[in-house]
C-alpha cells in the first residue's frame, strides 16, 4: 500500500543497490558466456555445459526479470497491465526455478567426477544424459510457472484478497501482485528449492568428505616421504599441491552452500508460511527477500566461473583483447602431470 512506500531518500539508495545488481548479473554472466565460447579447453569440460546454461537462465533474470521489478518498486505503480504482470511473473518463477536446476545439476555432475572412478563418471555424464538434464532445468519450471499462473490456479480461494491488493484508491496506483494459495505454495516450493536444496546437500557433503579425506591421506603420505602417484617426480610439489587443491575444494562448497542458503532460503520459507498466516507478512520484507533471491543470480559468475583459474585466464584474455601473457602454456611444456580430478572434468570444483 501508499502507507509502505519509500521516501526519495530510500528510492535513491535502492535505486543505486538496485541498479549494481542488475549490472553485475548482465556483466558477469555474459563474460562466463562469452568465456566458454571462445576458450576451446573450457568447452571440453562437461559440467561447463551447465555453467553455460546457469549463465543464460542467471542472464535472462537481470533483463527480463529484474529491471520491471526494480520499476515498480521505485514508482509504486505497475503501468504495463494486466496480462504483461501474469507474463513477467510467469518469467519470474520460470527463470529462478531454472537457475536453481542448474545448481543442482551441477553438483550431481561434481559428485560423480569427485566421488565416483572415471568409468563411472563417463558412464553417467554422457552427452545424451546432459542434454536431458539441461532440457529438464528447462521443462520442468514451465509446469510451475506459465502453466499454473497463466490459468490462474494459485489465486484458487483467494482471488477477492488478490484483487484488493491490486488496486489502492488512497494513491490510485496499481500493482502487479502475485500471491499464491496453500496448494501452489507447497508445490512450487518442492519443486523450486526444497528437492534441489536436498539433492545439493547430500552432494556436497560427500563431495566436502571426500576432499577432506583425500587431503589427509595426502598428508599421510607426505610425512612417510612417500610419492602420492606412483610417477617419477618429486614428491613435495605435486602432493603439496594436490593437498591445497583438495582443501580448497572443502572450502570452496561451503561458500556455494553459503550463499545459496543464503540467497533463498528467506524466500521460499516465506513463502510456505504466508499463506498459512493469512497473507500477513509485510511487504517489504517480501521484497527484500525476493531481492535477495535475485542477488544470487549475480553471484553465481563469481561462485562457479571466477574462482576456477581456468575460468579467470579466459576472462583475462577476453578483458586485455587477447594479451599473450594470459594464455594458456603449450601441452608439450607443461610439468605437473594432471590430477584425476582434472581428467574427469571437475577443475572447477578443485581449483
Amino acid at each position: 500500500s501508499s502507507s509502505e512506500g519509500f521516501g526519495v531518500a530510500e528510492k535513491i539508495v535502492l535505486l543505486t543497490f538496485i541498479s549494481a545488481v542488475i549490472l553485475m548479473a548482465i556483466l558477469g554472466n555474459l563474460l562466463v558466456m562469452v568465456a566458454v565460447c571462445r576458450d576451446r579447453q573450457l568447452r571440453k569440460i562437461k559440467t561447463n555445459y551447465f555453467i553455460v546454461s546457469l549463465a543464460f537462465a542467471d542472464l535472462l533474470v537481470s533483463v527480463l526479470v529484474m529491471p520491471f521489478g526494480a520499476i515498480e518498486l521505485v514508482q509504486d505503480n505497475w503501468i504495463y497491465g494486466e496480462m504483461f504482470c501474469l507474463v513477467r511473473t510467469s518469467l519470474d518463477v520460470l527463470l529462478t526455478t531454472a537457475s536453481i536446476l542448474h545448481l543442482c545439476c551441477i553438483s550431481l555432475d561434481r559428485y560423480y567426477a569427485i566421488c565416483c572412478q572415471p568409468l563411472v563418471y563417463r558412464n553417467k555424464m554422457t552427452p545424451l544424459r546432459i542434454a536431458v538434464m539441461l532440457g529438464g532445468c528447462w521443462v520442468i519450471p514451465t509446469f510451475i510457472s506459465f502453466l499454473p499462473i497463466m490459468q490462474g490456479w494459485n489465486s484458487i480461494g483467494i482471488i477477492d484478497l488478490i484483487q484488493q491488493r491490486q488496486f489502492n484508491k488512497a494513491s490510485n496506483s496499481t500493482y502487479c501482485i502475485f500471491m499464491v494459495n496453500k496448494p501452489y505454495a507447497i508445490t512450487c516450493s518442492v519443486v523450486a528449492f526444497y528437492i534441489p536444496f536436498l539433492l545439493m546437500v547430500l552432494a556436497y557433503y560427500r563431495i566436502y568428505v571426500t576432499a577432506r579425506e583425500h587431503a589427509r591421506q595426502i598428508r599421510v603420505l607426505q610425512r612417510a616421504g612417500a610419492p602420492t602417484d606412483g610417477r617419477q617426480h618429486p614428491p613435495d610439489q605435486h602432493s603439496t599441491h594436490r593437498m591445497k587443491t583438495e582443501t580448497k575444494a572443502a572450502k570452496t562448497l561451503c561458500i556455494i552452500m553459503g550463499c545459496f542458503c543464503l540467497c533463498w532460503a528467506p524466500f521460499f520459507i516465506t513463502n510456505i508460511v504466508d499463506p498459512f498466516i493469512n497473507y500477513t507478512v509485510p511487504g517489504k520484507l517480501w521484497t527484500a527477500f525476493l531481492w535477495l533471491g535475485y542477488i544470487n543470480s549475480g553471484l553465481n559468475p563469481f561462485l562457479y566461473a571466477f574462482l576456477n583459474k581456468s575460468f579467470r585466464r579466459a576472462f583475462l584474455i577476453i578483458l586485455c583483447c587477447g594479451d599473450e601473457r594470459y594464455r594458456r602454456p603449450s601441452i608439450l611444456g607443461q610439468t605437473v602431470p594432471c590430477s584425476t580430478t582434472t581428467i574427469n572434468g571437475s577443475t572447477h570444483v578443485l581449483r
